[in-house]
């Protein structure tokens, strides 16, 4: 219950704070490229529940059939130039508050993904849906989007195993610097997904 009202008030208040940037990228967003604002895309939650997860749109409108898919990697063409200042700040990020707000994400844990990658999970894996996914997490601050699949979800288990409020303090200031940094944001070789789909 702890947890729950500390993602609902840091949600709340993030969301408060950076409205006008919100704002001003869901009016900018269509203006570089038509089409919504945001982009939805299921993806699977707690015990296995599917959701939609919401982001700021950083790519072409339908840019899923296009190139790689779903899979993104550094210079991609399909994303924008607004769409890359995005990415690099993370402001593509603030929708997925209004999935904390619904009980659907939390602020720490690990990321959600879709039905296709957790088809592929052992048992062991499957231990990462036992907790709302996050906004960001222990893989997340331990190289990101630059770290091979399997070794985020180590990370992402050992969080789950280790949970305490101090680890989610780091954690939070970790995102900070990261954030800032902007770093790990694709991988060197290309996509950490063998299945197309990649989330910073």
């Amino acid at each position: 219950m702890l947890r729950r009202v500390f993602d609902l008030v840091v949600a709340a208040a993030v969301l408060v704070v950076t409205s006008p940037l919100l704002l001003l990228a869901l009016v900018a967003v269509p203006l570089e490229s038509r089409g919504s604002p945001i982009y939805r895309q299921r993806r699977i939650g707690l015990e296995g529940h599917e959701f939609e997860v919401l982001k700021l749109r950083t790519m072409v409108s339908g840019a899923e059939n296009l190139g790689a898919g779903l899979a993104v990697a550094e210079n991609d063409e399909r994303i924008t130039r607004l769409g890359a200042l995005l990415r690099r700040s993370s402001v593509d990020e603030l929708p997925n508050l209004i999935n904390v707000l619904r009980g659907e994400m939390a602020i720490i844990g690990p990321r959600p993904t879709v039905a296709s990658q957790v088809e592929q999970y052992s048992d062991h894996q499957r231990r990462r849906l036992s907790i709302r996914p996050g906004i960001t997490g222990w893989a997340q601050v331990n190289g990101r989007a630059g770290l091979p699949w399997d070794q985020r979800i180590e990370l992402d288990l050992w969080y789950i195993e280790n949970r305490s409020w101090k680890l989610d303090r780091q954690i939070l200031r970790r995102t900070i610097s990261t954030v800032f940094g902007g770093d790990d944001l694709y991988r060197d070789e290309g996509p950490a997904w063998t299945s197309p789909d990649e989330d910073k």
